[in-house]
């Protein structure tokens, strides 16, 4: 009984039980890290909409579309049972293609650009949208290890025991739209187009 109970340490790391609790923490913990700055960039939002708001209070329709896009991602980020990362990851694209045309309005708006609050959300997000990007690499590469491990014999059979499945990985589902939109604000602004001259009768 003794000889049992001292080798079962030995069979647990030989069917690979702890390496698989092992990769699922880590999984699971770099999964927080991308809710935590998805949550961030879902409280800057708003602000940053107040913020334009002060200039183009008349783009009402595109305040609307962020306003949506914001309450998306933070409605995957409150999933009862817990976020998903597919979902969480198609949210947090929604919400980026729907800021997109309201950054962009600082090329109507050049005194928006030079907005000290408009600057500081800016560059808040900016540092937020960094960080989401290391944190989707980190729990991306979490993810692969995990799922690599337990398709592997032996540990395929000690998951399937313990009932481990796959992780999902943070990505945007639609091919269409895994090209995530960018603006630039060194971009000169658009010269106004000049009105034809009234032909001469």
């Amino acid at each position: 009984m003794r000889r049992a109970v001292l080798l079962l340490p030995l069979a647990l790391g030989a069917c690979g039980y702890n390496t698989i609790q092992t990769l699922d923490e880590t999984a699971a913990k770099s999964q927080k890290e991308i809710e935590v700055q998805l949550q961030r960039r879902a409280d800057l939002i708003p602000n940053l909409v107040a913020t334009v708001k002060g200039f183009a209070a008349q783009e009402s329709s595109i305040f609307v579309a962020v306003a949506q896009a914001q309450r998306g991602l933070t409605g995957a980020l409150a999933r009862p049972g817990g976020a998903n990362p597919a979902e969480l990851a198609q949210a947090n694209d929604n919400l980026s293609r729907a800021v997109l045309p309201m950054m962009t309005l600082v090329t109507s708006y050049p005194q928006l650009k030079s907005d000290a609050q408009f600057l500081r959300l800016q560059d808040e997000l900016t540092g937020t949208e960094n960080r989401i990007a290391v944190s989707r690499t980190d729990y991306n590469n979490s993810v692969n290890s995990y799922n690599s491990f337990i398709r592997k014999f032996p540990a395929v059979m000690t998951a399937k025991v313990l009932g481990s499945k796959p992780r999902e990985y943070f990505e945007v589902t639609d091919a269409a739209k895994r090209e995530a939109p960018t603006v630039d604000f060194s971009a000169p602004a658009a010269p106004a187009a000049t009105p034809p001259a009234p032909s001469t009768p």
